[in-house]
């Protein structure tokens, strides 16, 4: 099979597995890029085999979804093989990711990338800010990502959302941990943050979060966002965060009222044995997928 990437695997696993009326990458609306990507994770780590995982137990999902009543596999989901990535530099791991997601852009795809670690989120956005003017970011995470460099390197996954700003307003949902330093700088960056302990004493607090948000959009999900409860499988988990359905609601609000161009799940470190939080990001990207391109049912 021909890819506009200089890389091929040979036959990758599908997202959702072998679908009816599989499409072709150019007549596929959305991509998946798997990014097994494990460079810079400072206390558990085995991001690397999360894409592998998740498109493992996504040929397990049913299609259908019950909350909008649609099933939206026929607009095509289409998996590109893993991206192979340099053996050098940081920096030379990132422009790699850049290049990759600007091809897939440029030709009008909707890009969901399977992480890796959180490190693979700026060269998205910056892909995706060079084809979309006035692009701001949606984080769901524990962290806030906020230092400006860390172990050495200005593209570590603490740095995620630093690097991001370059590229536009970041709102930030979800944060529960953060170090002084990072504190000390958020009130002059370009980032709204809701903090987990108090963001709920507002009972609009996902109305406030989509108002926060300049069209279009750029979703990133690193998968501590959510509660360890139903996440345990992340490599910095976190006591709070997301349930499940305050993370649907709050995508819902989000991809109904914004243009949402990309998006991305990171930070999945599998359990060995231990398969509910893989199911739950392939179901979490589905159920993006289906408020991006579902309908309503009458």
């Amino acid at each position: 099979m021909s890819f506009p990437f200089g890389y091929d695997h040979g036959a990758p696993l599908m997202f959702g597995g072998a679908m009816p009326q599989m499409k072709s990458f150019g007549d596929s609306r959305a991509i998946v890029l798997p990014i097994p990507l494990d460079r810079t994770t400072s206390y558990v780590g085995g991001t690397r085999n999360g894409p592998h995982e998740i498109l493992q137990a996504s040929s397990h999902m049913e299609l259908w979804d019950e909350e909008l009543g649609a099933d939206v596999h026929g607009i095509g989901i289409f998996t590109l093989p893993e991206m192979e990535l340099p053996f050098g530099e940081m920096g030379q791991v990132v422009e790699e990711i850049r290049r990759v997601a600007h091809e897939i852009l440029r030709r009008d795809k909707f890009l969901v990338a399977l992480g890796g670690e959180h490190s693979i989120t700026p060269p998205l956005v910056a892909a995706a800010a060079a084809h979309h003017r006035g692009l701001s970011v949606l984080q769901i995470d524990a962290h806030a990502d906020l230092r400006d460099g860390y172990m050495g390197t200005p593209h570590n996954h603490a740095c995620a959302m630093r690097r991001s700003l370059e590229y536009g307003h970041v709102t930030q949902v979800g944060i529960r941990s953060m170090s002084a330093e990072e504190a000390d700088a958020a009130p002059g960056l370009n980032t709204t943050i809701f903090y987990d302990a108090m963001m709920r004493q507002d009972p609009q607090w996902i109305d406030r979060v989509v108002d926060s948000l300049t069209d279009p959009v750029y979703i990133t999900i690193d998968v501590d966002g959510l509660d360890p409860a139903i996440m345990p499988s992340t490599g910095t988990p976190e006591p709070g965060g997301l349930s499940w359905y305050e993370m649907l609601a709050l995508l819902r609000a989000a991809i109904s009222r914004r243009t949402v161009v990309a998006c991305d799940v990171v930070e999945l470190s599998p359990i060995p044995g231990l398969v509910a939080p893989n199911f739950l990001c392939a179901k979490l990207i589905y159920k993006v997928l289906t408020y991006r391109f579902g309908t309503l049912s009458p």
